[in-house]
């Protein structure tokens, strides 16, 4: 049941297998193949249910050959540490969870880093500078949805921007941390609190997000 004042969404942010153990040779996030169920959950407590995915070609700048060489700086306005390959279309990593709906069966779907030097991690703007907008924004407003539920891979990085640009935007966010997985504990502690200073409710259990779901 959604609250009959405040229409709410669901967001699912990457939640890629590329970001699993189902690809070790790719960016895999411990325990991000456990988070299907609970996404689905978040979209039950909304009305509209929307998603995104990386979209990146093997060529792009920002790429490297091992897992040693990520995280330094390229020197790239819009793509700002280094990253092995992920997240190509056509390939395994590309799909979403097994759980999941197709990308044509969510009400908005958003790809991004389909530019090889674009490398946002937010699922609401192409670009780092937070000027070319993917419309997620825009339609969420134009369907007067004012409470967004967002969960999703990985925690320290897309989830936690998208959950910023949202809250930035004018939205009640709340973060579901069943349905998210950090790549490090370190940098999950650092998002949450991150995200709580921005005024984002940032929940443990199902219980809690219902609660707060139905506020």
């Amino acid at each position: 049941m959604t609250s009959p004042t405040v229409k709410t969404a669901s967001f699912d942010v990457d939640a890629q297998k590329s970001f699993t153990p189902l690809c070790p040779d790719e960016l895999p996030v411990a325990g991000g193949d456990q988070i299907g169920g609970e996404l689905n959950f978040i979209a039950a407590l909304a009305s509209l249910r929307v998603g995104s995915k990386d979209a990146h070609s093997p060529h792009a700048p920002w790429v490297v050959a091992e897992h040693a060489q990520m995280l330094q700086p390229t020197g790239l306005e819009h793509a700002d540490v280094t990253w092995v390959s992920h997240c190509i279309p056509g390939t395994e990593g590309f799909k979403l969870l097994d759980e999941l709906p197709s990308p044509y069966d969510y009400d908005y779907f958003v790809w991004k880093g389909v530019e090889p030097d674009l490398h946002p991690y937010g699922a609401c703007y192409h670009d780092l500078h937070g000027k070319l907008s993917t419309g997620v924004i825009e339609y969420l407003k134009s369907q007067q949805v004012q409470r967004v539920i967002v969960g999703g891979l990985a925690l320290d990085f897309c989830v936690k921007t998208t959950a910023l640009q949202l809250a930035a935007a004018g939205f009640k966010v709340i973060v579901h941390l069943p349905a998210c997985r950090a790549i490090s504990e370190e940098g999950g502690t650092q998002a949450i609190e991150q995200m709580q200073h921005a005024g984002i409710a940032v929940t443990a259990t199902r219980e809690e997000t219902a609660t707060l779901a139905n506020a």
